[in-house]
């Protein structure tokens, strides 16, 4: 049966969706701007802060399910200008240091909002 999942502690939701889902083995998060849990979109900040704002807002999703970032099993990462991934790889490795995820990685025409990056992510609910 399919559950959401939702936390204060990252951006609500703010469309037809919802921060993540679950059917119980698996957790799927909506793809997370550099949004802070306020609702302050970032884009005006550096590629590495918003990566690392979207990887805070997924930890946070995931912890609400008592999970963290070592169950993350694949992750896909959106960029506005493909140039910006050893930027955004340099921040993401430091979420993702030991046994690191499956990991797309590419350039879309744009991300929502303006924003220079957006990551989704697979996660085991074991």
């Amino acid at each position: 049966m399919k559950r959401i999942l939702s936390t204060d502690d990252a951006p609500a939701a703010v469309g037809a969706y919802s921060q993540a889902t679950t059917d119980g083995s698996l957790v799927f998060t909506a793809g997370q701007l550099p949004m802070t849990p306020d609702g302050d979109l970032l884009d005006d900040e550096s590629v590495a802060v918003q990566t690392e704002q979207s990887l805070s807002n997924i930890e946070a999703i995931l912890a609400e399910e008592g999970l963290n970032m070592t169950d993350v099993l694949k992750v896909t990462v959106f960029l506005g200008d493909i140039e910006d991934f050893d930027e955004m790889n340099e921040t993401y490795s430091d979420f993702f240091d030991a046994e690191p995820p499956a990991r797309s990685a590419v350039e879309v025409g744009n991300v929502p909002k303006g924003a220079a990056v957006e990551i989704e992510a697979i996660a085991a609910n074991e």
